[in-house]
């Protein structure tokens, strides 16, 4: 089993209920492709090092989890690459 580490930011032009929605659903689309999540981290709203998509701040989170194959990864990497709510996100293999 490989475990990964996934850091993901959203946007801050949205309501703070909408935020929590979206990471929901994001940890949704893991749990429905075969991975298990072992830690979810809100870090909330912080400032980024440099503007992106012309956002100075957004909402940080870090999941780790456990997967089988990359089943899991390759379709939230789909979904965050094409949300309007991702403006950032990176994904991890983290040695054992």
């Amino acid at each position: 089993m490989k475990t990964y580490e996934i850091m993901y930011i959203i946007r801050t032009t949205i309501a703070e209920d909408e935020v929590k929605k979206v990471a929901k659903s994001f940890e949704k689309v893991l749990t429905d492709n075969g991975a298990k999540i072992t830690d979810v981290t809100e870090m909330g709203q912080r400032e980024l090092a440099y503007e992106i998509k012309d956002y100075k701040s957004g909402f940080y989170y870090v999941i780790t989890i456990n997967a089988n194959d990359d089943k899991a990864i390759n379709e939230f990497d789909r979904l965050a690459r094409n949300s309007k709510d991702v403006i950032r996100h990176l994904i991890t293999k983290k040695e054992d």
